[in-house]
């Protein structure tokens, strides 16, 4: 293990770097969000996402052009978007700044604009579950596939470091906004009993390392995600209010940027799915008051990570405890029989138990 460790961190890793630069614009310039300049920021948003399916196609990346309109289309709520590099997106479903409930989403590792549509399903599935649809919570705990594709996947790294989220002008060149997102195509809240506005936001403010690189061993871009988040979410606050319950919930890599991230945020619930360990030791070294959930499923070949953090040639290697573990102190629920990208799977018990957390319904939420 040392030799492995050893070679990640000495040997220079080529991989992401075999992909050509890909043209884009630099993100929308706009003025912090308001109410008032909700739609103007989403037209901003589609429309350089357009502009940027435009380049990528004149360059010849077929791929990156297609995944470029999808951000174009009208019916997206985009809070920001870039798309140089790897690129960035921030989407929302509901109505954000009239939720009771609200679920973001942290991505981990080979998460991009080429991947992104994965992602997008994984929220996507969750806000199906938060409003109602088939297989909600509150119908006897059952649980029911609906049309959603599996979620959370992974794909292949490209590019470089550029910033998007929300909440401060993109003078320093970084695109925000926040809002409603209409992709449902129906009212807010419409079918579910319990009565709860809820939204769900898709963040991808951050270059997510690849899942075979030396970086996705180290917490180093997640030194560097969580300012982002932590700027973020300040920024959500702005349009929320003070009373809203807000939940990080936090996939793979993610878990180590809401571990950075955690101390001092004003969340409800942080919850840690398939998580290779958040760079403490236990929930009190994360230094917040929210609740701390960790779950993973049967097949989550995660569980075969070592759970070590050594300082190796002056960089810490490895993520630290595991958050599964009993020492660790978090309330681990059970999240069936599913892999790594399964935890927003339509119908599964980990999306159940997940949007019971979301809503508050704890008392619900099933043991592993």
């Amino acid at each position: 293990m040392a030799v492995l460790i050893t070679a990640a961190v000495v040997v220079p890793l080529t991989a992401a770097a075999a992909r050509p630069q890909i043209p884009a614009p630099a993100p929308a310039d706009l003025a912090p969000v308001t109410a008032a300049t909700l739609e103007k920021t989403y037209a901003a948003n589609r429309a350089n996402a357009a502009l940027a399916a435009r380049m990528a196609a004149a360059h010849g990346d077929r791929h990156r052009a297609a995944a470029d309109e999808g951000f174009a289309s009208p019916s997206r709520t985009l809070l920001a978007f870039d798309g140089r590099g790897q690129g960035r997106a921030t989407e929302v479903f509901g109505d954000l700044a009239h939720a009771d409930r609200v679920a973001i989403l942290i991505p981990g590792s080979d998460t991009s604009l080429d991947t992104y549509a994965r992602f997008r399903a994984g929220a996507a599935a969750l806000y199906e579950r938060l409003e109602g649809e088939p297989g909600a919570p509150g119908e006897s705990g059952r649980d029911s596939a609906s049309g959603m594709g599996q979620a959370l996947g992974t794909g292949r790294e490209s590019g470089t470091d550029r910033a998007s989220g929300m909440g401060r002008a993109s003078s320093a060149g970084r695109a925000s906004g926040m809002g409603r997102a209409s992709g449902a195509g129906r009212e807010p809240g419409a079918g579910r009993a319990s009565g709860a506005r809820t939204a769900v936001v898709a963040w991808l403010g951050y270059t997510t390392p690849g899942t075979v690189s030396a970086t996705v061993i180290t917490p180093a871009r997640a030194d560097e995600a969580a300012p982002e988040l932590r700027e973020f979410l300040r920024g959500l606050r702005t349009l929320t209010g003070p009373d809203a319950h807000v939940s990080l919930l936090c996939h793979s890599y993610g878990t180590v940027v809401c571990g950075r991230a955690a101390p001092g945020l004003d969340v409800s619930d942080l919850v840690l799915l398939g998580s290779p360990g958040t760079g403490v030791d236990t929930v009190a070294g994360l230094r917040t008051r929210a609740r701390v959930w960790a779950a993973r499923g049967a097949d989550d070949w995660v569980a075969d990570v070592p759970h070590v953090s050594v300082d190796l040639f002056g960089t810490t290697v490895g993520l630290g405890a595991d958050p599964m573990s009993a020492s660790f102190g978090a309330h681990v629920f059970a999240a069936g029989a599913g892999g790594h990208s399964d935890y927003f799977r339509p119908g599964s018990a980990a999306l159940a138990n997940i949007a019971r957390i979301v809503l508050g319904e704890t008392s619900e939420v099933t043991d592993a």
